[in-house]
This record gives C-alpha cells, structure tokens and sequence, in this order.
C-alpha cells in the first residue's frame, strides 16, 4: 500500500480515537494501530505539524483536542449553485435537466 496513503489512514483512525477519548495510552494505541511506538508518535508530530492541537490527558489517559477542530482529506463532489455554473459556463445557463438528442 502506497505509504501516504497509510499514513493518512492512520491519522483519520487517530482522529477518530481521539474524538471518542479513546486513545489510551501511547503504547495502547500504538498496538491498536499495529504500529510501533515510535510511529505512532511520528504520526502524532505530523498532526502537529497540521495544526491539531493535541495534548496527551493523565486523568483520562488518552490524547485529546485542547480545542474543537475537523479533519478531513480526500476529493469529494461538491454540487454547484446557478452563479457557479455561470461564471463556468462563460456566463450561460444550462439547465440540469437531461438533454435528449432525436436522430431524424
């Protein structure tokens, strides 16, 4: 598997375990991830370095978002509004409606 692309997944799964308080312990995630220690406060660092701000708590042992944030990677489809379209389109409407063609 493409190492960025595993990378992100664990970082998604840590964000998740995160918004759950269910990190555990450094060690405890790490053998949740199936990854190393070391790894796993290598991907912590690289969240860092994004700007998540992450704090490891004593009392409920697990990391935690100091402040509310959203991660989010990947492409996803976005639906247009009609000013959208016009400034696309070169400032034509197109309808969404389906075009049907008749060969005569």
């Amino acid at each position: 598997m493409n190492i960025i692309i595993k990378q992100i997944e664990l970082i998604e799964r840590i964000d998740q375990l995160i918004r759950l308080h269910a990190t555990g312990s450094p060690v405890e995630l790490a053998s949740k991830l199936k990854i190393s220690r070391a790894q796993t406060y290598r991907i912590i660092d690289i969240m860092k370095d994004l700007n998540a701000p992450i704090e490891y708590d004593f009392t409920i042992q697990s990391f935690v978002y100091v402040k509310e944030v959203g991660f989010k990677f990947g492409f996803y489809t976005k639906e247009l509004n009609n000013l959208e379209i016009k400034s696309i389109s070169g400032g034509k409407y197109f309808d969404r409606s389906p075009l049907f063609v008749v060969n005569i």
